[in-house]
């Protein structure tokens, strides 16, 4: 399983629910009594799930947020109400038809046999399970800096190329839940608009900066590497880390001139499933 820190999930998730009704309305939160979140993270979607549902109901319902990681469940604690539990997506430390959602976000994504969760899914709910999940080969990028969104391009293929889970298997999901038995309920596309426009925050100017560097690229510089390596036309990591470190000083630059705009559309589908 891929692990990621509290401040890149905090950055990646920023602002992905402020409009979340239609994304969410196919989970029939107002029906539910016992929620729970895998994969939860630092807590935002359980965050939001609690919130949306109580909003609908008299009686505010159970939400749990379940992790593996403990340092990623103390931010959680410290920034949000939920309930939080340390356990395993393979092993959830729950007894069958302990929920009646369970819900999933970019969690499948980053495992190496999601198929295995999605049963342990269906094993604690008793209604419906939900996967929200991104198509990472369809992310869009526009930007002022001419070269970032064709060298954006580049590295998101190599690393689609060299990573070792699925990390764009949002619109299969359904077939996923098949395969495990759970009865289609519906599939809705949401996008995650990430925008960067003055004043520019700090999590833009760290990014910009760690574009400058390379800083950014290191971090997957493995995954990105392998997958160059199967590329055609082939480019060199080093060639592609110099455009990279180039594109991102003229990111700096526009920046001082509060010239630069960059737009990001990841694109999420929303699975619903119910257990038969």
């Amino acid at each position: 399983m891929r692990r990621f820190s509290a401040e890149y999930l905090t950055r990646t998730r920023d602002g992905m629910w402020e409009d979340s009704t239609a994304a969410l309305s196919a989970l029939s939160l107002g029906d539910r009594d016992r929620i729970l979140d895998v994969g939860c993270g630092t807590g935002e979607l359980t965050q939001t799930l609690s919130v949306e549902a109580t909003a609908q109901q008299t009686t505010p319902p159970l939400v749990v947020g379940v992790d593996a990681d403990r340092s990623l469940l103390d931010v959680a604690q410290r920034q949000t109400d939920g309930q939080y539990v340390q356990g395993d997506a393979f092993r959830l430390p729950f007894a069958t038809d302990s929920f009646d959602l369970v819900v999933c976000q970019a969690l499948l994504i980053n495992l190496p046999d999601p198929q295995v969760a999605v049963e342990e899914f269906a094993r604690v709910s008793s209604d419906l399970v939900a996967a929200i999940e991104p198509n990472n080969a369809q992310v869009g990028v526009t930007s002022t800096v001419r070269e970032e969104a064709e060298l954006e391009q580049t590295v998101r293929d190599a690393f689609l190329r060299g990573v070792e889970t699925d990390v764009a298997l949002g619109d299969t999901v359904q077939t996923l839940f098949e395969q495990v038995g759970l009865r289609n309920r519906s599939t809705t596309r949401y996008h995650h608009k990430k925008r960067i426009e003055p004043p520019y925050s700090a999590a833009a100017l760290a990014d910009a900066k760690a574009k400058a560097t390379g800083s950014g690229l290191q971090k997957h510089d493995i995954e990105i590497k392998s997958g160059l390596a199967g590329s055609e036309p082939n480019m060199g990591y080093d060639t592609l880390r110099s455009k990279w470190r180039s594109m991102g000083r003229d990111v700096i630059d526009q920046m001082q001139t509060e010239e630069y705009r960059r737009v990001e559309l990841v694109p999420f589908d929303v699975t619903v499933g119910k257990v038969p």
